[in-house]
């Protein structure tokens, strides 16, 4: 693939990819460079699993957790523009992907050992060793946190467009590299979330346990261990067996880009002028389903450890919840993967994708809403046999049956809006990849505005996770509805090739 950029008469500055169709690699090279997105995603797993009642026991308050995850969304709203951008252009003699793969496997290390040891750390440099606020581990932590999020965001746009490389333009071999990709990051999320729901964990790394760090914080420091392990392992083998052709730089003619202007963010933000009608009305449906996704995906393990297990951060009660909300997040990844299969045989149907997505909004709206009747009846069940017993029974069950349920629309959200915008954009006669990124501003502004919202509106209604996840369960009504009046159904020929291409 060559780069050229090219300046055009009245014109916005752009950049342009020129493809030269490369030959495609073996199905092995595939399947090595698709296995990072386990080590990626195990990594993530823990951070939705464990980070938000690890940030309170190192003394912040749950209103302010959400702050912190405000990373994710920056980072991807930033750092993969940036780096798929330079990534086009690079030259080095290593390849244009894999530079940038391993720098970031080599951050998230660092990351890691920030996050771990941040207890430690801030007892070494002057913490208390009781329950109230740790200013310094929590700086510690905080910086660890949003270097992971960027590193993560370094590892995934390469690792895609590396795929996209290795295919060689081959339409049957970049829906294998797709689906490859999907399936190793289900793997991950099993193995993150069943990492994180196993209490002794820590007795593999005895050191793990200190006078800073209790149970807790030894056994996310050990899923951490393992975590680092798994992506370096898959990264070196990727790096050192699947080898790219270093690019020679095409030359450039003379820009109208200003000095030290990114041309990639020009681009993105100046195709919103003549974005069509099916981009605005897609993007404003998929703006609503995060809404919709975002608290939960931030506050599970934490509803499940204070208002269905009812207990406080650091209790027992609240850590055997928070370890059943792991088991639970497992259980959504394993309905997850088994629901893509669903949703890619679906999508060869295009009149029904409306249909569908409108049908999993509905009932992503029933189950957020579920989530006020569960806590109901673990707190009944707590008045009736004691606040230091855990849920009956069936209040389990049907908690981790909630979870096993938004396995499904999960499966939707990761599919259907990403093939809509190849099809619209392909009808409009935009680029794919700019669309993309257009798509992601939907995705992630809302997560910044529930990051900076959700601790303040809980509070505003007496605390907990219950406020957010009920205004998540009325924006996902509103995307279902807007989903099957507004949405258009895309055309049956294109619509199959984009199903058959394989957005996950």
């Amino acid at each position: 693939m060559e780069v050229a950029i090219e300046a055009k008469d009245n014109a916005a500055s752009s950049f342009q990819l020129q493809q030269s169709p490369p030959q495609a690699e073996p199905i092995w090279k595939i399947i090595l460079v698709a296995a990072i997105a386990a080590g990626v995603q195990f990594g993530w797993s823990l951070q939705l699993s464990l980070l938000t009642p690890y940030v309170q026991l190192l003394g912040i308050p749950h209103a302010w957790a959400a702050i912190i995850w405000l990373c994710g969304p920056i980072s991807g709203l930033l750092v993969q523009p940036i780096v798929g951008y330079y990534s086009d252009h690079c030259t080095s003699r290593f390849g244009r992907r894999r530079p940038f793969i391993g720098s970031g496997a080599g951050l998230v290390a660092v990351a890691v050992f920030l996050i771990g040891f941040a207890a430690d750390l801030g007892h070494a440099a002057g913490d208390s060793l009781g329950k109230g606020p740790k200013p310094r581990a929590i700086t510690v932590f905080v910086v660890g946190f949003w270097i992971l999020d960027v590193a993560n965001n370094m590892l995934q746009g390469p690792c895609r467009a590396f795929l996209a490389d290795l295919s060689g333009g081959n339409a049957r071999k970049m829906s294998t590299a797709n689906a490859l990709f999907s399936f190793f990051m289900a793997v991950g999320n099993v193995l993150g979330y069943a990492a994180g729901s196993y209490t002794h964990l820590y007795k593999v790394f005895p050191f793990s346990k200190t006078k800073a760090c209790d149970l807790y914080c030894a056994n996310l420091k050990s899923c951490f261990f393992i975590s680092v392990a798994l992506l370096l392992t898959m990264t070196i083998l990727a790096l050192t067996l699947v080898r790219e052709t270093a690019t020679v730089a095409a030359p450039k003619q003379p820009t109208t880009v200003k000095k030290g202007k990114i041309s990639v963010f020009g681009e993105l933000f100046g195709a919103l002028k003549d974005l069509p009608r099916t981009m605005w009305i897609l993007m404003l449906v998929t703006c609503l389903n995060w809404v919709a996704w975002f608290p939960f995906l931030l506050f599970d393990t934490d509803w499940m450890g204070k208002e269905v297990y009812g207990g406080n951060v650091g209790t027992k009660l609240y850590d055997q919840g928070v370890r059943a909300g792991a088991l639970g997040l497992m259980i959504n990844s394993i309905v997850l993967g088994f629901a893509s299969l669903g949703v890619q045989f679906l999508a060869r149907r295009p009149r029904q994708v409306k249909k569908l997505w409108g049908a999993v909004n509905f009932l992503l709206a029933v189950c957020l809403a579920m989530t006020v009747l569960i806590t109901k009846l673990a707190e009944r069940g707590r008045s009736s046999t004691g606040a230091t017993e855990s849920p009956l029974v069936g209040i389990k069950v049907g908690a981790l049956a909630l979870f096993a349920i938004l396995g499904i629309p999960l499966a939707v959200t990761y599919i259907i809006p990403f093939a809509l915008a190849s099809i619209f954009s392909s009808n409009s006669g935009s680029g794919q990849g700019l669309s993309l990124g257009v798509l992601n501003l939907a995705i992630v502004i809302p997560q910044m505005v529930v990051s900076v919202a959700s601790g303040p509106w809980n509070q505003l209604f007496g605390g907990g996770n219950l406020p957010a996840f009920v205004l998540g369960a009325a924006a996902a009504a509103v995307s279902g509805i807007l989903s099957l009046v507004m949405l258009p159904s895309p055309p049956d020929d294109v619509a199959t090739k984009a199903a058959v291409g394989g957005f996950h």
